[in-house]
């Protein structure tokens, strides 16, 4: 049978197209991946800081060495031909749109930087990892009310179980209502302030040709402003400055404002490439990660009911990740 030039070439295309996906699949996993060992060593450096200065400073410090972090990408961008939401021929409303989001987005995740660490040191590191990994909860909570997307009843299950875990770990294994920690409740904070910074964002974001570092960028600048702020309303600027002259408190400040940038960029270049479900599928057993360094590096004692309150929270995560792949799979088959 003879082949034509013409269908030889398709062949080729489709098998280049193949491989093309197929590199950028490996390249997808393997930054999600990096995610997953960013995500784990966060909580450790956070809790290894000097206590002498408060949770409020420490984030502020480590926002403003985030916004020093970004910078130098951020200049690369703006000498190169594609400058991002800073391109000159963007639609005004476009960018005022975009401007808008960031400012908003931006006063939330420095108010959640700010629970962040303080939730790190008050619930403990691994109750904390925990708490914070039930970020698809929240996102579901959202969809539900704000995109009025219905839930099959497989994903109320494995919502439900999420919540029975999350409880489970809060009380410290009793079910007991009067043993429910405050400090673990605060340390949901994060993952809810997350879930509604995400979804205000996204459709902006999809709609604009805002960078992944730009969209840090902004959100560090905003951050560090604010709780710069509050830092010196609240703490005072003795305290503030003092931290600045605290080379082993800057230590730590710069150490986690460089993994927590470098997260972000990675995090927003992985879901280029892969799926969000499969990186959040790769990214999930970081309490896991975080536990075994806290043992390690922070002397931390593991207990028998964050083991079963983390088994039953990430069989429900995995669950909603599995039905979130099968209906993404029937929509593209309709």
């Amino acid at each position: 049978m003879v082949v034509s030039n013409e269908e030889s070439l398709i062949e080729n295309k489709i098998e280049c197209h193949s491989t093309t996906l197929l590199v950028q699949r490996k390249k997808g996993i393997l930054l999600s991946v990096i995610s997953l060992l960013f995500l784990g060593f966060l909580p450790i450096i956070a809790n290894s800081r000097p206590t002498n200065l408060s949770a409020l400073s420490y984030a502020f410090y480590l926002s403003f060495w985030e916004l020093i972090c970004s910078l130098p990408l951020l200049f690369i961008e703006l000498k190169s031909h594609d400058k991002g939401i800073f391109t000159m021929d963007i639609e005004p409303p476009v960018r005022k749109k975009t401007y808008f989001i960031m400012a908003i987005t931006g006063v939330i995740f420095s108010v959640s930087t700010y629970f962040y660490v303080f939730s790190f040191e008050k619930a403990g590191t691994v109750s904390a990892a925990i708490a914070i990994q039930t970020y698809p909860l929240f996102s579901i909570v959202w969809e539900s009310i704000f995109l009025k997307k219905k839930k099959r009843w497989d994903e109320l299950f494995f919502t439900g179980l999420i919540i029975l875990g999350i409880y489970f770990i809060g009380t410290e294994g009793t079910f007991a209502i009067h043993d429910f920690s405050i400090w673990f409740g605060v340390a949901l904070i994060t993952p809810f302030l997350w879930s509604i910074a995400h979804v205000t964002i996204k459709n902006t974001i999809d709609q604009s040709p805002i960078s992944p570092n730009q969209v840090t960028f902004f959100r560090v600048l905003i951050s560090s402003f604010l709780l710069f702020l509050l830092s010196m309303f609240i703490d005072g600027p003795q305290s503030v400055f003092g931290g600045f002259t605290n080379f082993e408190f800057q230590k730590y400040a710069f150490l986690m404002g460089l993994v927590y940038y470098l997260e972000l960029v990675n995090w927003f270049y992985a879901v280029k490439y892969v799926n969000v479900s499969v990186a959040s599928t790769i990214t999930t057993p970081t309490p896991v990660l975080t536990m075994i360094l806290a043992v390690i590096f922070l002397s931390e004692k593991i207990l028998v009911y964050q083991i079963i309150g983390m088994v039953v929270v990430f069989i429900a995560l995995y669950g909603l990740i599995w039905r979130g792949n099968k209906n993404l799979e029937k929509k593209n088959k309709i």
